[in-house]
């Protein structure tokens, strides 16, 4: 949708503008005479940008959300937000925004070391909060974090957008007849970097914490199980191996074990540097069963039993979900909570503290409760590990 260009002043940290603009949960449709849910926005960058903005506005135009603030630290980033997606308020400052604004809830989509204290004002505030993942690189912070969250009573959300794919349904359906004995995900990505921060173990912690996630919270889900246990065994980058300024590992190798007993391992590696090929492939071992799952299409023992019709986007059903969680205040429309969601951050964070040792068992349950602080190196300086 093509939006006509709004007239923008910055003030102080605020950004003021002269018009404001007037733009499905699974199943759930509400009438446009129940008030608009006033979201606020604190980051503006890649995934808001071609993902969540996106999915959240046709909710915009049928009346159900309103774009209420928009808050980023870089001017010309929020200026085109802005003109976009026509905010009725910008701000540079999320304390100013989250001070002078009412509003229902609020998306923090800011890099995981760039976490302050914006969660911490919108759930004192009583907001329900979105947090893009990965929550944080310390677990400290972020079971921290989540005493903030449970304290406050709001309703909140991970994004993990995998939970929202129609074929992860279908698997789960299919899997609740089944005796699943283990699961194996294997993910080749080029090894071009995308972004900075997403390109320095110090600030995104790596491919596996970064982006793999998704996929260790995906069989979490499938399998209705958490994890207990994690060994890895990662490949170090030297120096001058592959392009700048990527510094991550070139392999991530990483077993798992579940509090049901099955085992899974997943792979991610960073290495196909001029071919940019990607790809991805996730089975499902059972009892006489061997599921091939992917976002389109399900195949079990070599025959196709589900295949997209092309219709749904995760992030839009996603999107749809919090958004009816809150106008309804009902929280078991969300599929991953802050609290929830803290297993797959621990699953994660414990394959990059394995792996710094030498690949030592390393227990969810010390990560979670505190008993082992484990932070990705604080500094983008600091020496990455060698995993060796």
């Amino acid at each position: 949708m093509i939006t006509p260009t709004v007239d923008c002043a910055l003030k102080g940290d605020r950004l003021f503008q002269s018009q404001p603009y007037r733009f499905h949960a699974r199943g759930v449709y509400r009438s446009n005479s129940m008030r608009p849910v006033r979201l606020g926005f604190i980051g503006l960058g890649q995934i808001p940008s071609i993902a969540h903005l996106p999915a959240l506005e046709p909710l915009v135009e049928r009346g159900e959300v309103l774009f209420q603030a928009f808050c980023d630290v870089d001017a010309s980033l929020l200026k085109k937000q802005v003109d976009t997606y026509r905010p009725e308020n910008a701000y540079s400052n999320h304390r100013e925004m989250l001070d002078k604004e009412e509003l229902d809830a609020v998306y923090l989509c800011v890099p995981p070391t760039l976490h302050t204290d914006e969660l911490l004002i919108s759930v004192g505030k009583g907001l329900a909060v979105f947090v893009e993942k990965p929550q944080s690189l310390e677990m400290a912070k972020a079971v921290d974090y989540n005493r903030a969250v449970q304290k406050a009573g709001v309703l909140s959300q991970v994004g993990f957008v995998n939970r929202y794919e129609p074929a992860a349904e279908v698997a789960r359906e299919l899997l609740a007849g089944r005796t699943i004995r283990h699961l194996l995900n294997q993910e080749i990505n080029p090894g071009k970097p995308l972004r900075y921060w997403t390109s320095r173990y110090a600030l995104g912690g790596g491919s596996f914490v970064e982006n793999t996630i998704h996929r260790v919270d995906l069989l979490r889900y499938l399998t209705g199980t958490n994890y207990t246990a994690v060994s890895a065994f990662y490949v170090g980058r030297k120096a001058d191996e592959g392009p700048e300024p990527m510094n991550l590992p070139h392999v991530y190798n990483v077993n798992y074990r579940f509090n049901s007993g099955i085992t899974a391992n997943t792979t991610t590696s960073r290495v196909m540097y001029g071919s940019g090929r990607t790809q991805r492939r996730l089975l499902i071992v059972s009892d006489d069963s061997l599921i091939e799952w992917s976002s389109t299409k399900i195949i079990e023992n070599g025959q196709t039993v589900w295949e997209s019709e092309g219709h749904d986007n995760a992030f839009a059903l996603q999107a749809q979900a919090f958004v009816a969680a809150v106008q309804s205040g009902d929280a078991s429309k969300t599929l991953s909570p802050y609290g929830d969601a803290l297993n797959s951050l621990a699953a994660a964070l414990g394959a990059n503290l394995s792996a710094e040792q030498g690949g030592e068992l390393v227990r969810m349950a010390d990560l979670i409760s505190g008993r082992i602080n484990y932070q990705v190196p604080p500094s983008d300086e600091a020496e990455v590990p060698s995993f060796l």
